[in-house]
């Protein structure tokens, strides 16, 4: 099913400006027994968006009806719900008065390997490199021909590319967070210049809080990749996954990495409420 603004169609006007500028945010959220998984994480993630970008965000009431509509019978999918800043007239300069779009869309889940989650993943890492621009830095606009170029990069068994910025720093997956295992300690990089605050990276974090592992947010180098005891990637949808082979050569995946897949209660993949 496809709501936008709130009835079934399959088209928006061209004059959108989400289609014309990528001028709009999305979230993607699990459907476990017709319900978003997360829901309010996303939201809170969502409203952070708008607010950075000055887009009028939707009355809670209106977007908890629509969602409950759009996941009503879905026992496990996808939803990708998209804010743009509604129609405009030509120009970069947003319009005001701006009535955003909201387009709610609902799809399978993906299906992967269990394997891939307790057994690990073969990563690559990618040529194209993520501009650095704090303004749009953490949340999730449409912005993501950076990933859709990163993307083309492979296509063979490599499950997914690893992202650096333009001052060589590491920042993330194509499409998830990245962590490193160090000891008995975590490292995830800073997302300050560039990069999307993954939900379940957010839950990795809180997690290790409450159980005294320590969790550092810094700068990280393609060296400290290799220096790391381990590897892991983390979004909504795959869960946890462990790196078990990167740029063709095979990492160890430590037992930390299957504690915490237990810990969130990830042992099926994906986000559990």
């Amino acid at each position: 099913m496809i709501l936008v603004n709130g009835q079934p169609a399959h088209t928006l006007p061209v004059e959108d400006r989400g289609l014309q500028y990528g001028d709009g945010l999305f979230e993607t959220l699990r459907i476990h027994h017709g319900s978003p998984v997360c829901w309010e994480r996303h939201r809170t993630r969502l409203s952070a968006g708008c607010r950075r970008l000055g887009i009028p965000l939707p009355g809670p009431d209106l977007l908890d009806a629509e969602i409950s509509r759009v996941c009503a019978g879905v026992d496990a999918g996808v939803l990708k719900l998209i804010l743009t800043r509604g129609p405009g007239p030509r120009g970069y300069a947003p319009p005001k008065g701006a009535q955003p779009t909201r387009i709610l869309q609902v799809a399978p889940a993906p299906r992967h390997p269990d394997a891939w989650s307790r057994e690990g993943v073969a990563v690559r890492l990618c040529t194209t490199r993520l501009a650095r621009n704090p303004r749009l830095a953490e949340i999730k606009h449409l912005n993501r021909l950076e990933q859709v170029l990163a993307r083309s990069e492979w296509d063979d068994e490599v499950q997914e590319g690893i992202m650096r910025d333009t001052e060589g720093q590491v920042v993330e997956g194509v499409m998830s967070n990245l962590f490193l295992v160090c000891g008995d300690g975590l490292r995830t990089p800073d997302l300050q210049h560039c990069g999307v605050a993954g939900i379940t990276r957010a839950r990795v974090m809180e997690l290790a809080d409450r159980r005294g592992i320590p969790c550092r947010v810094g700068a990280i180098s393609e060296a400290d990749l290799w220096r790391a005891d381990g590897l892991f990637l983390t979004n909504t949808l795959i869960g946890i996954w462990p790196v078990s082979c990167l740029a063709g050569k095979t990492r160890p995946v430590p037992p930390l990495v299957g504690h915490l897949r237990e810990a969130l209660g990830l042992t099926e993949g994906g986000c559990r409420a």
